[in-house]
């Protein structure tokens, strides 16, 4: 059985597990992400596979990265959350732990193991969206991960939805992730509660009391609870979301879609409407197939898990 084991490197914790060819996890851990210091973070992953390799027989490492990676999938030119910048973090890992290593996109590695073992099974085609803080992406075609030219395609979050709208982390304005992620659905639920407080009694209960103090998961707390603002958040998002597809479809022209990340926990509260504005807004509707949004299966375990995979097959 050919193993292999899986780093999910994020802000604030790193995951890290065995991974079989089945997309299986044997054994997993978690550490925290010394997220300041590029030279703590190698030691810290090589520690980790250091660890589960004394105690499985593994023949390389996947790094998942939230950054970008260039295209020989060994160099970290820059992350926006971590300390990063032109960091050789295949060279630093594989030095230290003795085995063959992968970097990849963290969107990337997620949306591979989704296409592999999880809701993408079956397509050959598939654009695999994050719905987080802000939005990532991952896109395979003709079953290969797609990467662009020099490592760094799929950054499907700053696509400019809005020329001129809201400033993006990014340095750009109006991206698409304004408007379409679990950011921007806080900002259009406190928006809501502010302009509407009657319509938004559970809303402002929940934030004890005033717009400011509303926090995430009270927008799908007050929404399941039918609140007229808290539902309305939920509804721009849908309607964004959807003409981001709708652009990707144009151009991509893919078998499904697969909606990640945090939000996609609330997916009953807005996939819907996504399928239905997608099929009333789609070029060309009536007259070619419907690519198919799906809810990503996996959680928090399709990064672990794609990033292995990608190292099996390196």
């Amino acid at each position: 059985m050919a193993l292999t084991i899986g780093v999910d490197v994020g802000g604030t914790k790193i995951a890290y597990g065995v991974v079989d060819e089945h997309g299986a996890i044997l054994e997993r851990g978690l550490r925290h992400s010394p997220a300041g210091s590029p030279e703590k973070m190698a030691l810290t992953i090589a520690d980790a596979v250091t660890e589960l390799a004394a105690r499985h027989s593994v023949e390389a490492v996947g790094i998942g990265a939230a950054g970008f990676v260039d295209e020989t999938r060994s160099i970290i030119r820059f992350a926006p959350n971590l300390a990063w910048r032109e960091e050789p973090l295949r060279e630093k890992v594989g030095e230290l732990v003795g085995l063959p290593v992968v970097v990849e996109n963290d969107a990337n590695a997620m949306a591979w193991g989704e296409y592999r073992f999880g809701a993408g099974r079956g397509e050959s085609h598939v654009v695999c969206v994050t719905v987080g803080t802000g939005i990532g992406g991952g896109i395979v075609l003709g079953g290969e991960l797609y990467r662009g030219r020099w490592g760094m395609g799929a950054e499907l979050g700053h696509m400019q939805a809005v020329p001129g709208g809201r400033p993006c982390g990014c340095g750009n304005s109006g991206c698409w992730e304004r408007y379409a992620s679990g950011s921007s659905l806080l900002l259009e639920a406190r928006n809501n509660a502010q302009a509407d407080p009657d319509g938004a009694e559970h809303l402002l209960r929940l934030g004890g009391g005033s717009a400011e103090g509303i926090q995430g998961e009270h927008v799908t707390e007050a929404a399941r609870q039918g609140d007229r603002a808290a539902l309305a958040a939920f509804e721009s998002l849908a309607q964004w979301l959807a003409q981001g597809l709708v652009d990707m479809a144009a151009v991509l022209d893919p078998g499904c879609f697969i909606i990640g990340g945090g939000v996609s926990g609330a997916a009953d509260l807005f996939v819907d409407r996504v399928r239905e504005e997608f099929a009333a807004r789609l070029t060309g509707r009536g007259h070619r197939p419907l690519a198919e949004i799906r809810v990503a299966e996996m959680g928090p375990s399709a990064g672990l898990v794609g990033a292995g995979d990608l190292a099996r097959l390196r």
